[in-house]
């Protein structure tokens, strides 16, 4: 008992002080208010993108779709949990009750799939399409032992508290109330919790061809593979209503080419192609796989977010093959104004900075050029050169705090990193490192970067507590 009372209140004690930081930095930090902003996209709505499509925003952290035929509905994209799923069901049900006789992945992301046993009746003749390398990404992460990513939750701030917890930057985080509890949604904990099973249905109908045609309930329907964000994307094509969706491979922020999770390499030039391929459709509609659709101007939107990506991609390697190397690229590469202003092009989720520096990493590897790259020191080697350089690791540490006080927390934190290096026993150079980055992680705008960081901070913090018990 003595043992789980500590962790409680050492547990306690770390939020308290992330949170006292965060309050701080709060009332001066551009990045969280434009997160809170965003958020309110994500409001519980179903919207009607055309005659007989409706898609839902905010009832599970997808976005889910439904197509109206003449005698049943096609489900897009069922959703991430059972429950939350279920209500959307309920949702599309006060449209139409005409039965669901397909239901469409257009990727193998859990939050697409999981929910599809709310949508599946059994013993009824519904067909589930997918394609044929379905879960290849999962399956390369089992086979290199990282199933779920190195940083899964860490990034995206499924582990933080709740007043860290804003944005996962396309979506808001499921919260977690205490069990027995009733979330903002009003869905029950347990309810939450006994549908976090498994709910992804086995498919029917698996296709290997670059498009098949369907007809489903009297909806014309194609289905195109579109490697992209994951390599068994698709896209479902409307011809008749002029409607795509795209799954991951669009969402209005910059994409995810680069997870910082640490999930399988993408390849952004089979994005630009496949984004090349779902302009060649000429949409009037375009719903993406998490935010708000598309409706006014679709062509343009789609037009700007394909040529951000290429110029991207080809300065990076123009850049390279003139020796720049990834930190020099990322200011080379740096998108030109008339895209870099637009809000659906900005750092929510994915960032040209990573974007960049995957792109460097996957064509040319890890040595960026610089020799002295090739002989590193190790982090205490390069802390004891940097004490010596300050006169020891006592004014190493006094700098670091006149840092903070200054207002240079990044400079702080990177200070305290290496005392921590030096006295891993110091009490005050883990709370001054995480409170630093509860700051620096506050007044970051890419969501994942934030979430990590804050992740970081919190258990410096901790750190910080045991050590002083």
């Amino acid at each position: 008992m003595i043992c789980k009372r500590r962790v409680s209140l050492l547990t306690t004690s770390m939020t308290l002080m992330s949170s006292a930081v965060v309050t701080t930095a709060s009332a001066q930090s551009e990045a969280t208010m434009r997160l809170l902003d965003r958020n309110r996209m994500f409001e519980e709505q179903i919207i009607n993108v055309a005659d007989n499509v409706y898609t839902a925003i905010g009832y599970t952290v997808s976005a889910n779709s439904m197509i109206v035929g003449t005698d049943g509905v096609v489900i897009v994209d069922p959703g991430q949990l059972p429950a939350a799923s279920l209500r959307v069901r309920q949702e599309f049900e006060r449209i139409t009750d005409k039965p669901v006789r397909a239901i469409i992945y257009t990727h193998s992301h859990p939050d697409h799939t999981n929910g599809a046993v709310a949508f599946f009746d059994e013993g009824e003749e519904i067909q589930v399409w997918q394609r044929d390398n379905f879960g290849s990404e999962t399956r390369r992460q089992a086979e290199a032992g990282l199933s779920g990513g190195a940083r899964a939750s860490n990034t995206q701030g499924f582990d933080l508290p709740d007043e860290q917890r804003i944005s996962v930057g396309i979506a808001i985080p499921p919260p977690r109330p205490p069990r027995g509890g009733v979330n903002s949604a009003g869905l029950s904990t347990d309810l939450i919790e006994s549908a976090t099973r498994p709910g992804t249905v086995p498919p029917t109908h698996i296709f290997n061809e670059d498009r098949v045609s369907l007809e489903i309930a009297g909806i014309r329907l194609d289905l195109v593979a579109a490697p992209g964000e994951t390599d068994d994307q698709l896209y479902v094509w409307l011809p008749e209503q002029r409607v795509l969706f795209a799954g991951d491979n669009f969402y209005q922020s910059w994409p995810n080419v680069y997870p910082l999770r640490g999930t399988a390499r993408r390849s952004a030039r089979d994005w630009i192609a496949s984004l090349a391929s779902m302009m060649a459709e000429d949409p009037l509609v375009l719903v993406g796989g998490h935010t708000t659709p598309i409706t006014e101007d679709t062509m343009t939107v789609l037009t700007n977010y394909h040529d951000a990506l290429k110029w991207v991609h080809d300065r990076t390697i123009e850049g390279a093959a003139n020796y720049l190397t990834p930190d020099e690229l990322v200011e080379y590469a740096a998108l030109p104004d008339h895209l870099a202003d637009l809000d659906y092009l900005q750092d929510y989720y994915g960032s040209v900075w990573g974007t960049v520096r995957d792109i460097y990493a996957q064509d040319l590897g890890w040595f960026d050029g610089n020799p002295l790259n090739l002989h590193r020191e190790n982090p205490v080697q390069q802390a004891r050169r940097m004490a010596d350089l300050v006169g020891g690791v006592d004014e190493l540490m006094a700098r670091a705090h006149a840092e903070m006080e200054s207002g240079d927390e990044l400079g702080a934190a990177q200070l305290a990193w290496h005392v921590t290096k030096l006295q891993p026993e110091s009490a005050d150079a883990f709370q001054l490192l995480g409170e630093a980055l509860a700051v620096v992680a506050e007044r970051t705008f890419n969501a994942p970067a934030r979430n990590y960081t804050f992740s970081s901070s919190n258990r410096y913090l901790q750190t910080a507590a045991e050590l002083r018990n």
